[in-house]
C-alpha cells in the first residue's frame, strides 16, 4: 500500500508544480562525451573471500539476488600479491627443484574442477608491512633469525632483463619511528650479497608516503664499491647523525648462489641479506645495535623493493581466506557467461606460472576479455621501471600462449592524484610517466592493451555529507592525470575496483553511499572512462569500522551463514543505474554532458546531471540531489548545436530512489564501566544498525512537456527515462 501511494504522489506532485518556478538541468546535445556498452562497461569484482563465503555466495539464492543489481562484466580481483603471497591457481603443479620446493608453475592441464586456491607466504620476505591488505606478515631482515633471508626478485636482474642491473637498483628501507643518533650499520649478507652499493639517510619527513619531499643523502663514508659479503660492520660517518629512515640501495651483484645451489640461475642473481643492525660504534669498537629484532610486527619496520617467489609446501600454513577457482569462478554462473577480466601474478611469481594460467583457462574454453598484470604495485613500494621490467617478461610468456589477449594494468590503489616515485637520473616523479617510457624505450607500448587503476576516494572515518560534492571532479582529474602522464588518448581506462573507501564503515549502509555510486559510475562514464567494476559484488558479513560501528563493503547485509538479511543503498542505486538508467545488454550508449544550475551559494552543485541516449532511441537523465535537507524542481532541456532547444514528450518513466524509500539507523553501542579484565572502560554492541524504510525504487509514469518539473527529494538519484520531441 505503501508502494501505491508513493507512486500516486509522485505523479500528482509532478503534475500540480507544471507550471511553478524551478532549477534547470542542461544536456548538452551537440556531440556526446562518450560511449560505452552496459555488457562490457558496467561491472563488479570477485575477491579473495573466505571459503565458506565462496561456498554460499556462488549459489542460489545469493548469487541471484547480487545479479539483481544489473551489475554485468566481471573482474577476478588477484589479492595474494597484497599479501605477499605466490599464487597456487592450480593446486596441482611442479616445482622448480625436484626435492618440491623452490617456483612453482600450475599445471595447464584440466583435471579435476578448482574450486578453491590459495597463496603461499614468502619466506624471503622484507616487507614489516605493505600498503595491501596484510596484517599478519613480517620482515626477514630483522626478525632476529640468521637462517632466514631477504632475497630479492631474481627477474629484475640482467639475467632476465638483458639490461644492467645498475638499471634496476634493488634497496631495502628501514623506518626507526623517531629521529635516533646513527653513524653505523651492521649487514649480515647472504648470498648472492651487494658489490656495490650505497647507505642513505632520507633528508624529508617519510620517503615512503612522501618521496618528493625530501632526498637520500649518503653518509660520508656509505658507499660500497668493493662489497665482499658475510658480515661487514661500515662507520657511515665520524660522528653520529640524527635520521628516522636509511636505505640501502644496490646496484652490483656478486651473482653468487645461495644454498639451493647453481642448478637454476635465479639461486644465483639479485641481492640477500640474512640480518641488518643499525646504530653507532663505540672508540673501543664496540658495535651498539638500536634496532628491534623479532618474528612480529613489532620489529623495526622494513620494506623493500621486490621478493623472491621462491617458496615450498610448509609455507601455505593455515588460511582461512581462498581464491575462487577458475573452474567455480566459470561454471558458477557469477560471470552471466561474458568473458571476464582475469588477472595473472606477477610481482611475487613467474612467467611460466602466468602462462600455464593462461593455457588452462583457454583449454577448458572459458571467455576471456582482458588479463590484468599484477595487483597494486605501487602499494608493494615498487618502481616504475621495475615493474614495467617485469611486465614485458610476463606479456612475452602470455602472449607466446595467445598472441591476442589484451593486457593491461597496473592496478593502481585508490588513489586521486598522480604517484609519485623518489626521481630518477632526469627527475622525473612521475609513476605513470615513468612506465610509460620505459614501454616505449622498449617498443612494446602496444603491449599495454588497457590502463587500470581503483578508486577509493574517501578517508573510511573521515566522511562528512560535504564530501559527495567532490566526487564528480575526483574521477574526471585522475583521468586527466594519467593522460598527461602519457596515456595515449584512445586507449582504454578502467576502474577495476572501486567504492567509497579501501575501508568499511557504517556510511556504506547509508543513503549517502548511493548518491555517491551515481555520482562515480556518471561522472567516470561522462569523463571518457571505458569499464568500471564495483566492489564489491558478493554478500559479505559486517567487518569492523570507524569507531567501533561495524560495515560492509556492497549491497547487501548478512547473518552468521551467509543469508542476506537486507538490501543496502548501493543494491537500490545499482539498479537505477543498470536498469533503468542504461539498456540492459550490449548496445551502445552515447554518453552527453549535462549540468545543473542547483547551487548552495559556495559553489557546489547541489544537483548533477548524467545523460544517455540509449540504443532504443530513448534518453535517460539520472538526476542526483546531493542536497541532504531539501527537495528541487527542476526542468530538463535538450540543447543541441545553433541553440536549438527541445525535451522530453510523451509518457516519460520516473524512477526514485532517496529519504522516503530508504532510511538508515546506525548501529546502537553503550558503555560498560570498568570492565574486570582491564579496568577501563568498554564499547558493548547491541545491535549492527538496520535500514527501515528498505526500499524498494519508485516507478512512475509521467506525461511530459516543454515546462513539465520533475521532483527530486532531498538525498535522492532520480532517473527519468523517454523520448525527446523531434529527435
Amino acid at each position: 500500500m505503501r508502494k501505491f501511494i508513493a507512486v500516486l504522489s509522485c505523479s500528482l506532485y509532478a503534475s500540480l508544480v507544471l507550471n511553478a518556478s524551478g532549477q534547470t538541468i542542461s544536456v548538452d546535445t551537440s556531440r556526446p562525451t562518450n560511449h560505452f556498452v552496459p555488457n562490457q562497461a558496467l561491472g563488479a569484482g570477485v575477491d579473495r573471500i573466505a571459503a565458506d563465503a565462496i561456498d554460499k555466495d556462488l549459489q542460489q539464492p545469493n548469487l541471484e539476488k547480487a545479479q539483481e543489481s544489473g551489475w554485468q562484466p566481471v573482474t577476478y580481483r588477484q589479492n595474494t600479491e597484497l599479501a605477499v603471497e605466490a599464487w597456487h591457481w592450480n593446486p596441482q603443479g611442479t616445482w622448480s627443484d625436484p626435492s618440491g620446493k623452490g617456483y612453482f608453475t600450475g599445471s595447464s592441464t584440466p583435471t579435476e574442477m578448482l574450486r578453491y586456491s590459495y597463496g603461499y607466504p614468502l619466506p624471503r620476505r622484507g616487507f614489516t608491512r605493505n600498503d595491501g591488505t596484510d596484517t599478519v606478515g613480517f620482515s626477514r631482515l630483522d626478525d632476529g633469525d640468521l637462517n632466514t633471508f631477504w632475497k630479492s626478485n631474481p627477474y629484475l636482474t640482467e639475467h632476465f632483463t638483458g639490461e644492467s642491473d645498475a638499471l634496476h637498483p634493488q634497496w631495502i628501507t628501514l623506518d626507526l619511528a623517531q629521529v635516533q643518533q646513527v653513524d653505523a650499520i651492521r649487514i649480515a649478507w647472504a648470498e648472492p650479497y651487494a658489490k656495490k652499493y650505497l647507505v642513505q639517510y632520507w633528508t624529508g619527513e617519510n620517503p615512503i608516503g612522501s618521496p618528493t619531499r625530501g632526498v637520500w643523502q649518503t653518509f660520508a663514508q656509505g658507499t660500497a664499491d668493493d662489497g665482499k659479503g658475510k658480515t661487514e660492520t661500515i662507520r657511515l660517518s665520524d660522528t653520529p647523525v640524527p635520521v628516522r629512515f636509511i636505505r640501502i640501495w644496490m646496484t652490483e651483484s656478486s651473482n653468487t648462489c645461495d644454498e639451493d645451489g647453481p642448478s637454476d640461475p635465479r639461486n644465483c642473481v639479485g641481492y640477500a641479506i640474512r640480518e641488518l643492525y643499525l646504530g653507532t660504534l663505540t672508540r673501543d669498537g664496540e658495535f651498539h645495535d638500536i634496532l628491534r629484532h623479532t618474528p612480529d610486527q613489532e620489529q623495526t619496520a622494513t620494506y623493500c623493493s621486490s621478493v623472491d617467489p621462491w617458496h615450498q609446501p610448509s609455507d601455505l600454513g593455515s588460511t582461512k581466506q581462498a581464491q575462487v577457482g577458475f573452474d567455480l569462478f566459470f561454471t558458477s554462473g557469477v560471470t552471466r557467461g561474458l568473458p571476464a577480466m582475469i588477472p595473472i601474478a606477477m610481482l611475487y611469481d613467474t612467467p611460466d606460472n602466468a602462462a600455464a594460467e593462461i593455457a588452462y583457462v583457454e583449454k577448458r574454453g572459458y571467455p576471456i576479455s582482458y588479463v590484468e598484470m599484477g595487483e597494486e604495485a605501487d602499494g608493494q613500494y615498487m618502481l616504475p621501471e621495475d615493474y614495467a621490467a617485469l611486465y614485458l617478461q610476463w606479456a612475452t610468456a602470455i602472449h607466446r600462449i595467445d598472441p591476442k589477449l589484451k593486457l593491461g594494468g597496473p592496478s593502481f590503489q585508490g588513489v586521486n592524484k598522480d604517484i609519485e616515485v623518489w626521481p630518477d637520473a632526469k627527475g622525473k616523479v612521475s609513476w605513470t610517466a615513468r612506465f610509460v617510457d620505459y614501454l616505449k624505450q622498449h617498443g612494446r607500448i602496444n603491449d599495454l592493451a588497457f590502463f587500470s587503476f581503483e578508486h577509493y576516494p574517501m578517508d573510511p572515518c573521515r566522511i562528512p555529507w560535504g564530501t559527495l560534492y567532490d566526487e564528480p571532479e575526483l574521477v574526471s582529474h585522475i583521468i586527466q592525470v594519467w593522460h598527461e602522464d602519457g596515456i595515449p588518448a584512445d586507449m582504454p581506462m578502467f576502474i577495476t575496483e572501486g567504492n567509497l573507501s579501501s575501508g568499511a564503515s557504517e556510511t556504506f549502509q547509508d543513503i549517502y553511499s548511493g548518491i555517491w555510486l551515481a555520482d562515480y559510475i556518471g561522472s567516470f562514464l561522462n569523463a571518457g572512462g571505458n569499464a568500471v567494476y564495483f566492489f564489491h559484488y558478493l554478500p559479505l558479513q559486517m567487518e569492523p569500522g570507524c569507531n567501533n560501528s561495524p560495515g560492509t563493503f556492497g549491497m547487501f547485509t548478512v547473518d552468521s551463514n551467509y543469508q542476506i538479511q537486507q538490501l543496502l543503498a548501493q543494491f537500490f542505486v545499482a539498479q537505477l543505474i543498470n536498469l533503468q538508467w542504461v539498456q540492459p545488454g550490449g548496445g551502445e550508449h552515447q554518453v552527453f554532458s549535462a549540468k545543473g544550475d542547483v547551487s548552495d551559494g559556495a559553489d557546489h552543485e547541489l544537483v548533477t546531471a548524467y545523460a544517455v541516449k540509449r540504443p532504443d532511441g530513448n534518453w535517460a537523465v539520472m538526476a542526483v540531489n546531493r542536497d541532504q535537507e531539501n527537495a528541487h524542481h527542476v526542468r530538463i532541456t535538450f540543447e543541441g548545436a545553433g541553440g536549438k532547444e527541445s525535451n522530453f514528450s510523451g509518457n516519460v518513466e520516473v524512477s526514485t530512489f532517496g529519504g522516503e524509500q530508504y532510511q538508515w539507523h546506525p548501529a546502537q553501542t553503550r558503555f560498560m564501566a570498568h570492565a574486570e579484565e582491564s579496568g577501563k572502560p568498554t564499547i558493548v554492541m547491541t545491535s549492527k544498525g538496520s535500514a527501515d524504510p528498505d526500499g524498494p525504487i519508485v516507478h512512475s509514469k509521467l506525461p511530459a512537456a516543454k515546462d513539465t518539473l520533475y521532483d527530486l527529494p532531498a538525498a535522492s538519484v532520480v532517473v527519468i527515462n523517454g523520448k525527446v520531441r523531434g529527435d
